[in-house]
């Protein structure tokens, strides 16, 4: 009991929702631009955006990703406003990739797999609207594809539990302060503290099974 209770508190103290006191929290960014010629965008909330940037990270045609704040009408927020849920904005993160080379598909499904749809505000130990799940598509054929898979996994969904994840139209992105960018790679430890604390990977298990991580 007593492990239990440490291992709880430690994920309190090191979570994605802990501030994080910095002088860079002191103005936020202002919104991305769009990407050079020839390369798309996606945009996806899937809870703590530093568990969303690495399942991305590793596939060929993905050109960045980064860690940010969108869905909300605050203008240039910071870390701590939307971890407060002061701004209507939730974590996300926008991908960059070469369409020639993978397809905004393949980028559906590894969000599905890395999230856990079926419940609203929360991704696993953070709770809040800042945490809610969401796919933002930034023109028509990712909507259609994008509902296209909604309705997929609606009928062929291998878990119990509706899946409250919305799909809805993209709204100006705001990256996150630097030390959030790559952040599984620049503080290893506290992030796989964090992961492991918040269960996230045994929960992505009994939803998706060997699919789980896409």
């Amino acid at each position: 009991m007593k492990r239990i209770l440490t291992l709880a508190l430690t994920v309190l103290a090191l979570g994605c929702a802990a501030p994080i006191s910095t002088a860079a929290d002191g103005e936020g960014h202002p919104a991305s631009e769009p990407p050079a010629e020839g390369l798309s965008r996606a945009t996806f909330a899937g809870g703590c955006f530093w568990c969303m940037e690495p399942p991305f990270d590793k596939l060929e045609g993905v050109i960045s990703t980064t860690s940010g704040y969108t869905g909300g009408p605050e203008v240039r927020p910071t870390y701590k406003q939307v971890a407060y849920g002061r701004t209507g904005h939730t974590e996300a993160v926008e991908v960059v990739y070469d369409p020639e080379k993978i397809s905004y598909e393949r980028l559906l499904f590894v969000f599905w797999r890395n999230i856990d749809p079926t419940v609203r505000d929360r991704q696993f130990c953070d709770a809040g609207t800042q945490y809610r799940t969401a796919i933002f598509v930034h023109d028509v054929e990712q909507r259609r594809l994008a509902e296209e898979s909604l309705a997929e996994l609606q009928e062929n969904q291998p878990f119990r539990g509706e899946i409250v994840t919305p799909v809805q139209d993209a709204e100006p992105f705001y990256p996150a302060e630097e030390y959030h960018q790559d952040f599984y790679e620049k503080n290893p430890l506290r992030y796989k503290t964090y992961r492991r604390g918040c269960r996230r990977d045994a929960r992505l298990e009994e939803l998706w099974g060997d699919e789980a991580g896409g």
